[in-house]
């Protein structure tokens, strides 16, 4: 199902704002998809047979539930990206409850960990942009080229490629996740697909001269 449109959110809410409490099931249901999706991609995959991401949607359904009249008092924050972040919230307690023996750190600053299936599947995407030096290569060779290339991005760079990508994000909903303005992420996205198609350019390049 289509995320909801920033004009279709905004008729929900307002008729939560009139009394119109059925708003409030379609405006949570409907964005159930995204939530998940979201979720997933962050799950530690230690904690796969343990954690059932259905749970932690459900989990952020009830706390926004909670929450929700005082956001609808005076929003200060795009819808989507305010129940991402209680999604985000519950994920981060998670992973300290489960993950706490192995002392890893979380925090809510930091972006957490894309699961390995989540890493190859935003590898897939990307390397379907093709460039000169990388059009010869096998799709296969190409992802892992590229899921190996991710990890040598700044943070920011890859988080906004996660963003877009992977969680679908509108630069309006990426720019209140990431806290900076819309031309920054647009500028920000440009730069790491810049980046990605420059280490797939010089990796290519190494491998030739190698041979």
């Amino acid at each position: 199902m289509a995320h909801l449109s920033d004009r279709e959110t905004d008729e929900l809410l307002a008729r939560l704002r009139d009394g119109d409490r059925s708003a409030e099931g379609e405006l949570l249901t409907r964005h159930r998809p995204r939530l998940r999706r979201m979720i997933t991609a962050r799950l530690d995959e230690r904690l796969a047979s343990r954690i059932d991401p259905s749970d932690v949607v459900q989990d952020t359904m009830v706390r926004a539930c909670r929450k929700l009249p005082e956001y609808l008092e005076g929003p200060g924050f795009p819808f989507y990206p305010w129940l991402r972040q209680i999604a985000w919230d519950r994920l981060v307690e998670i992973h300290r409850q489960h993950l706490q023996a192995t002392k890893r750190t979380v925090s809510q600053e930091a972006p957490l960990q894309l699961s390995e299936a989540s890493a190859m599947q935003l590898a897939q995407r990307l390397a379907s942009i093709k460039t000169g030096p990388t059009k010869h290569l096998l799709r296969r060779e190409l992802r892992a080229r590229v899921r190996s290339l991710l990890a040598k991005l700044a943070d920011g760079d890859r988080e906004v490629l996660v963003l877009k990508h992977l969680e679908e994000l509108s630069n309006s909903e990426c720019a209140a996740v990431l806290g900076i303005s819309v031309e920054a992420v647009k500028k920000r996205y440009v730069r790491a697909l810049a980046r990605v198609r420059t280490l797939m350019g010089d990796d290519a390049s190494n491998q030739a001269d190698q041979i």
